[in-house]
Parts: structure tokens; sequence; C-alpha cells
């Protein structure tokens, strides 16, 4: 029963992910010129404020390691507001609104786009809910771009990277850290380099995968069947349980119409709630309910029922999950949650600007 299992989710003998660093994957993915002292300086930028043109934003204050290197919020607020995850405001006058999309966590982001048995190329990893970045490198500049992210009204789309890096040449730390011209590319390798240390490749499920029987109990193996007769791992497959495609599964963006998502990864789900791309989720319980009612959708959309409903993906007609399948299915995923995780966060960045922190609500620096 679990060769085929093996296959479908992670392949015969594989690890889901290596037990080191990025260095154990295929040659394709060697990072050679990530180095302890370049992992560092990617770790202060990183929580450094100084990034966003109204300098109160960093990436970690979306991507905090309190909240699974996530924001525990449906949908962040980036530029002009206070405080980090659920409590996160916007200032008094502020005009800016939520973004659309839920903040996806951050670890084993290094991984996006592996696949069993295949070369992986992290040049070519998609990125965000719509892929419409490839690479961490790419990923990490396109934040500082966006208006209601990063930049705020105090430069244009095009300034805001420039701008950025006459933030950093002006502080003499980071110049000394560098150790060469600071610019936009060293900068984005630099957080990348730093985004590819967090990782959790050794969950139970990994552990069990590689030999470990006893590391999930009968019901969590139970629920690994399920998760393949049910049809979860039509889409949910490979090292990080994602296939990294775009599927509609009858959910549309408010801002873009965009229908089509990307797969996430089910890895650590229990400290990355709330889910799907815009976040109205809560729980896991309520993930399963919508598959079940997406499912109803999907017999009437394809026997040519209400054609008014949003498109849906074909693979949607191999779906079979029943109710009961649902608590067999939550035990399996827990598996996949792991507590092993890097949380720190820097006491100070180089800037002197207040490091994101769960007991520090920081105002707006006016540029």
């Amino acid at each position: 029963m679990f060769t085929t299992l093996v296959v479908i989710l992670a392949a015969a003998a594989a690890e889901p992910l290596p037990n080191t660093k990025i260095e154990a994957l295929p040659r394709s993915a060697a990072l050679p010129t990530d180095t302890p002292a370049k992992n560092e300086l990617g770790r202060l930028l990183f929580f450094d404020p100084i990034l966003s043109a109204t300098r109160d934003v960093a990436c970690a204050t979306c991507h905090h390691p309190q909240h699974g290197w996530a924001d525990a919020r449906p949908t962040p607020l980036g530029v002009h507001a206070s405080g980090l995850g659920p409590e996160r405001k916007l200032v008094k006058g502020a005009e800016f609104l939520p973004l659309t999309r839920n903040t996806p966590s951050i670890l084993n982001v290094a991984f996006n786009g592996i696949e069993s048995d295949k070369p992986f190329d992290p040049a070519k990893s998609p990125m965000f809910w719509d892929n419409r970045v490839q690479s961490l490198e790419a990923q990490s500049l396109a934040p500082i771009r966006q208006r209601e992210e990063m930049r705020g009204d105090g430069c244009s789309e095009a300034e805001a990277v420039p701008a950025m890096v006459s933030r950093l040449k002006a502080i003499p730390e980071y110049v000394k850290l560098f150790e060469a011209e600071i610019t936009p590319e060293r900068v984005s390798q630099a957080i990348a380099a730093y985004e590819r240390t967090l990782i959790t490749p050794n969950s139970p499920f990994d552990r069990f995968m590689r030999g470990d029987k006893t590391a999930m109990n009968s019901e969590q193996q139970h629920g690994m069947a399920v998760f393949q007769r049910a049809g979860c791992a039509l889409c949910h497959n490979g090292p990080m349980l994602a296939d990294f495609k775009l599927h509609a599964i009858g959910l549309t963006d408010s801002a873009t119409q965009r229908h089509e998502f990307r797969t996430p990864t089910l890895r650590n789900l229990q400290h990355t709630a709330p889910y799907m791309h815009h976040g109205g989720t809560l729980t896991l319980d309520e993930v399963l309910l919508f598959y079940d009612r997406l499912m109803d959708q999907a017999a009437e959309t394809f026997d040519g029922g209400d054609t008014s409903l949003p498109p849906l993906d074909p693979l949607l007609r191999k779906m079979n999950m029943l109710p009961e399948d649902h608590a067999p299915l939550k035990a399996f995923l827990e598996t996949l949650n792991s507590d092993d995780y890097d949380k720190s966060v820097p006491k100070r960045v180089p800037s002197g600007l207040p490091v994101p922190s769960i007991t520090h609500n920081h105002q707006p620096i006016t540029p």
C-alpha cells in the first residue's frame, strides 16, 4: 500500500526535504555563494525597516517567526500600520487598505518548485499565489516596489529599489557588511540566502519516509492512505506536498478577478492559519468542509449545471473525499508539522530603527 503512496508523495526511498540545508539538494540546486556571513547580512536586512520607503515596514513585519514566518492575519497590512500579526492596525488617518492575498509562510520556501526525482533549479522557483515571479531573489524585491506593502506614496514604483539602495549606502555598518558595492542584486541575494536557512526537514512525515516507521502512528498512516484515495495527492504531492501549479477551485480574487491560484504547501499548517489565498478559512476543519462543498459544485458544473459558477479545474472530477475522511486526514496533516525552526529575532539592526517584535508596536516614521 505504501509503495504507491511513496511514489506520489515523495518518491521511493527519497528524503522529502534534505536533512541538511540547501547543499543536500541535487547539483543544480547548489548555492556556493551562500556563506554564514551572507546569511547573517540577509537576516539583518530581513528585519530592518530601512528597506521600506516609509521606514516602518520590514520583511519580518509580515513574515515573523512568532507567527510561523507568516502574519496570522487573513491578509496583510503593510505601510502606515502599527503592531504585528492579528493585532496590526492602520494608524489614524491612513488610507491604505489590507492587501487581498494571504501572507504565505517562508518556512521551506527554499524548496518552492521542488519535485521528486527531478533536477531542482532555484532560479525557476515559483513565487506568490499566482507564480508571477521566479526565484527568491526576484521575489525579495517585489514588496519593496509594491505601494501597499513597503513603498507607500513616498516615491514611484521605479524609484523604490534605487532609493532603498541609497538608504543602505548611507549606513556605514551596511557598507562594511556588504564588503563590496551595495546593489539591488546583492541585497536580494543576501535576503534569499537567509530565507534558505529557514527549513523544517525533520517532521514526523519526513522521518517516516526515511524509514522510521515509528514516526507516524497507525491513525496517521491510515490518514496518509486516505489522502491518496480521496484525491488530495493529485495536487498536493512531492516533497513539499504541493505541485506549485495554478488550479481553479471556485475562488476569485476580488481585486484582479483571477480564479487560478498556486497549490500551497501543506507543511506546518498548525503554524500558518488562516488558509487559502484570501485567508478567509480559519481552521483545517473549515478547509475540509470547503472541499466537501467544492466536490458538489464540481459535480454540478461538470454535469452541465450552473454555468455562471467560476470555472473549476478538471482534476476535481477525480476527488472523492468523504465526511468520515476528515479525521484521518487531519491526523496525517499533523505529521507535516515541525516546531524545530529558527525563531530568533536580532536585538538590533544597522539602521537603528525598531526591530519588528511582538511586544513593540512602532509608529511610522516620516521619510
